[in-house]
């Protein structure tokens, strides 16, 4: 077999260690060392790159944001601001026909400005808002529904971990692909206020109401939400105004949140410790599915898949706008089956050098920063397209008396407010792009 065809013959191998529950990572590494073995003919080259690849990754200064950015998620739980943000968003929309999900909803958009993973954004606000969906009445699938897509938020409102991914993965500026998905990630708390809002006027029997809270009190609340819009605005605007790093970023929020978290008398020595622990066990993961995507991606530079595929698609004369809806498709259907930072390690370096060479009408950095955000967004919505959606088995295992069928049924309004999303922002590039300079 030609180096090509080891390339494209590693792919369907890919998927057979994937559904045979083989971890992601560690299947991108077999097939990635398998296959240069049979490639360079020898071990040689295989297990120099293995130590080469090795240190590169986990010496990189640009992934240790990653950690950073866990650590601020965790030590923001501690500090009650999940909490706070529900209280202001209830005390503003709750007496209103759908307020409590409504009011999770907004909370998960603020949660997500200062932690960049949707499953810790879904199972943070999952505890927090549950209870009070039961209380009023909220039916159980209905209410998981809300919750499972609103954790998604958590990773399209910077600062989002799977961005910073990307950004090292295509090199593209941090801050800039920050600034890009703020506009959209609006959009997507918007898209699925709306969702609410039609879901509750077909099955009014869905929601309950409590009474209205006294505008002192909603005041009271919404000043207690201070700290996230403090960490919200150092560290990205810190990041955008060149004040420091996105790394040092990152390091500023951690620090501040670990801060307000201490104050407010939920960081103890054991709390600390365990937030320590959590963070270096997911930094563990995501590091290593980086190492089985890097020596994956390595391979298939190789065997120059990715050149060929690029070529091939030119030659074929397709609109560029045919070619990104099929890799959209594509993102939609294999989201529901694999976590969105696997998606992006495994295929931006297939799928980015065939973008790169479509002309939109763009300059070749809006383009990259433009597509980036719209894989964000059709990876995500994987996250709760059933049967597979992740973020949904994560609320259901928190509400175990509701059938996961209810759930799947409520969610479908959601994803279709994303689909809507993903048009809009497709046929209208500018909505991503308008807050860039230039």
């Amino acid at each position: 077999m030609s180096a090509l065809e080891v390339g494209i013959a590693s792919f369907p191998a890919l998927m057979v260690l994937i559904f045979l529950r083989v971890p992601i990572g560690l299947a991108m590494f077999i097939v990635g060392l398998v296959g240069l073995v049979i490639v360079t003919d020898g071990t040689n080259v295989a297990f120099s790159r293995l130590k080469n690849e090795t240190y590169t990754t986990f010496s990189s200064y640009s992934l240790s944001i990653v950690p950073m950015f866990l650590l601020m998620g965790h030590f923001a739980t501690l500090g009650g601001m999940s909490s706070a943000l529900f209280r202001a968003a209830e005390g503003f929309l709750g007496h209103r026909r759908g307020g409590v999900a409504m009011a999770a909803i907004g909370a998960c958009a603020g949660f997500g400005a200062i932690c960049g993973s949707s499953l810790a954004t879904a199972a943070t606000m999952g505890r927090v808002a549950l209870p009070e969906l039961r209380q009023y009445g909220y039916a159980g699938g209905f209410s998981t529904a809300t919750l499972a897509a609103g954790g998604t938020l958590g990773i399209l409102i910077p600062p989002s971990v799977v961005l910073v991914i990307y950004a090292i993965l295509t090199e593209q500026n941090i801050a800039k692909l920050f600034l890009a998905a703020f506009i959209p990630g609006l959009l997507a708390a918007l898209g699925y206020v709306i969702a609410i809002s039609i879901y509750v006027r077909l099955y009014p029997d869905s929601a309950g109401t409590r009474p209205p809270v006294p505008y002192a009190d909603r005041f009271t609340a919404l000043f207690r939400v201070w700290p996230v819009l403090l960490v919200f605005g150092l560290v990205v605007g810190g990041i955008y105004l060149g004040w420091f790093t996105p790394t040092e970023g990152a390091a500023v929020g951690a620090a501040g949140t670990g801060l307000i978290a201490f104050l407010n008398g939920g960081l103890t020595v054991s709390t600390l410790i365990e937030s320590f622990l959590v963070t270096a066990r997911s930094t563990a993961m995501v590091f290593f599915i980086v190492l089985g995507a890097g020596f994956y991606n390595g391979f298939l530079a190789l065997t120059q898949v990715p050149q060929e595929l690029s070529n091939f698609v030119v030659s074929q004369g397709l609109s560029p706008w045919v070619v990104l809806s099929l890799i959209l498709v594509f993102y939609l259907l294999f989201g529901c089956l694999m976590d969105s930072l696997s998606m992006i390690l495994l295929t931006i370096p297939i799928f980015f050098p065939v973008i790169s060479v479509l002309d939109f009408g763009m300059s070749a950095e809006h383009v990259a920063i433009w597509f980036g955000i719209l894989v964000l967004i059709v990876v995500e919505v994987g996250l709760i397209t059933p049967p597979v959606g992740m973020n949904l088995f994560i609320i259901n295992a928190m509400d175990r008396k509701t059938p996961m069928v209810e759930t799947y049924k409520a969610v479908m309004f959601f994803v279709g407010s994303d689909l809507v999303r993903v048009v809009i922002l497709v046929m209208f590039p500018a909505i991503t792009l308008f807050l860039l300079p230039g």
